[in-house]
């Protein structure tokens, strides 16, 4: 690969970023920041789990990963779950609160997704959500 290609995708990284950041921060996409979101999608996506397992699938710090918990759990989006197997140690899992907010939130996404790509063809929308996944699990791989 080019180092003028590495470039241009270093930059336009950053640059979508930085717009989804703006959007989010602004509420112009939905009501859950992006943390909310991506925590509420992947319990709703994997079920109930521990603080450690989300933790690490998001590679987070557990302590990162049971702020963002305490704080949807406040907003009775998340519950908890008592481990059977350990008395001290509990899972997480989504509220219909939650899973509600959830959609809410993909399908205020989804269209502004859509109003951005509006003039893309349906082949070009694939080709780059398939690349945007290409590189999000080779980034985990890292």
């Amino acid at each position: 690969m080019s180092e003028e290609s590495l470039e241009t995708i270093e930059l336009e990284l950053a640059i979508m970023i930085r717009r989804i950041t703006s959007y989010s921060s602004h509420k112009r996409i939905g009501n859950l920041d992006r943390s909310a979101y991506l925590l509420l999608h992947q319990i709703a996506t994997n079920g109930p789990a521990g603080v450690k397992t989300l933790a690490g699938q998001s590679q987070l710090d557990i302590s990162t990963i049971s702020r963002q918990a305490s704080a949807l759990e406040q907003k009775g989006c998340l519950y908890r779950i008592p481990d059977p197997t350990d008395g001290r140690a509990y899972f997480l899992d989504v509220t219909e609160l939650g899973l509600r907010k959830l959609r809410e939130e993909r399908q205020a996404r989804k269209i502004r997704v859509g109003e951005v790509t509006k003039d893309w063809s349906d082949e070009e929308r694939a080709t780059f959500g398939k690349l945007l996944t290409r590189f999000n699990i080779a980034a985990i791989q890292e």
